[in-house]
């Protein structure tokens, strides 16, 4: 089996949980540096990595053929830019950067270098979005009219994390940080709007980056696409909420992973490693075929952010599709752009 050397640029949240476990367990993947600028946290469970001081430094001397930008998404830029300079592919965290501007130059260069650029869209495995997608894909529904889709927390006291906090610092917030999410699944599902509308501010007072958002998406056959995250939000929605001319579904936010790689849980590659569903975690209510209206408790089967590596692997060994290329990432910042644009201008804007 072909072995593909990555080098990981940090381990904090992002590197510990949705990272390097998979990496470790993938048989493909060999872990071989990871950036630590102050500790070596890394060492007990990863003793075959290198540990380096910087992202620079790890660059020029490891000997890898893939790098895993996970650093601040105000380091995104350089540290991409870096790496595809070095010769390295590269998986980038989301969101991809600060601006369009950023990414658009990073695609280039890619294309330039002839190497690989994704972006780590790992929601698009999430239980409860691969139930969403099967639900459209069954087209129970008839014609979407109406959709809402939400990311909700309760978080009413500042992270210590001044990259998402700070509202001085470009990309800091909720629409970079969740809304990369939502416009992801959102244009996934139903390709790029024609134009929107959003209101954006900061529940926790202006001294804090913006931590509420809903956008409107307006599609050319009548759709609208409603997408919305708030930090002061106790008890949970729906987090998909899909109408049409045939019925409604709705779907709770039921994944698990996140939770259960946090305190240490390891993802296996040969079968589900997530706990199963006690209770059903949404609701069809259609006209099926007879005219007879129905109404089914659904029950999602399980995601697994171990298929975002494996499509990764096989592209590199088999040429396969590559997982959310930074090119198709590039509409993703385009509507976080405007969506900012609009929340300020208090508008409609076209895109």
């Amino acid at each position: 089996m072909q072995l593909i050397k990555v080098a990981l640029c940090a381990f904090g949240m992002s590197g510990k949980v949705f990272h390097a476990p998979f990496l470790k367990e993938h048989p493909g993947f060999f872990m071989s540096a990871i950036v630590e600028r102050n500790k070596e946290e890394s060492k007990n469970k990863y003793p075959n990595a290198t540990i380096y001081k910087s992202v620079e430094d790890m660059l020029q001397n490891a000997d890898v053929d893939l790098v895993v930008v996970n650093t601040p998404v105000q380091l995104h830029f350089i540290h991409v830019k870096l790496a595809l300079e070095a010769r390295k592919n590269v998986i980038v965290e989301k969101p991809f950067c600060v601006s369009l501007a950023e990414a658009e130059e990073l695609v280039n260069l890619a294309k330039e270098k002839n190497l690989f650029l994704s972006v780590y869209q790992n929601r698009r495995f999430d239980r409860d979005y691969l139930q969403v997608q099967k639900i459209l894909e069954e087209g129970k529904l008839g014609k979407i009219k109406e959709v809402e889709i939400r990311f909700d927390r309760y978080r009413t006291e500042a992270s210590e994390k001044e990259h998402k906090e700070n509202p001085e610092l470009k990309g800091s917030g909720a629409v970079h940080d969740l809304g990369s999410h939502l416009i992801d699944q959102a244009t996934q599902l139903f390709g790029f709007p024609k134009k929107l509308f959003a209101d954006v501010f900061s529940m926790k007072g202006d001294a804090f980056a913006n931590d509420y958002f809903e956008i409107i998406l307006y599609y050319k056959n009548e759709l609208r696409v409603r997408l919305k995250s708030s930090v002061f939000t106790k008890e949970a929605h729906f987090a998909y909420m899909l109408h049409g001319e045939k019925g409604s579904f709705l779907q709770e936010r039921s994944d698990t992973q996140e939770m259960e790689l946090v305190p240490g849980i390891i993802p296996n590659i040969a079968k589900d490693w997530t706990k199963n569903l006690i209770e059903p975690d949404g609701i069809l209510n259609y006209l099926d075929e007879n005219g007879r209206w129905k109404r089914e408790l659904m029950t999602s089967e399980a995601g697994d952010y171990m298929n975002y590596y494996q499509e990764i692997y096989e592209h590199i060994v088999f040429g396969e599709k590559l997982p959310s290329p930074g090119f198709e990432i590039l509409q993703n910042m385009r509507i976080i752009e405007a969506v900012l644009k609009s929340s300020t201008k208090e508008k409609v804007i076209y895109l």
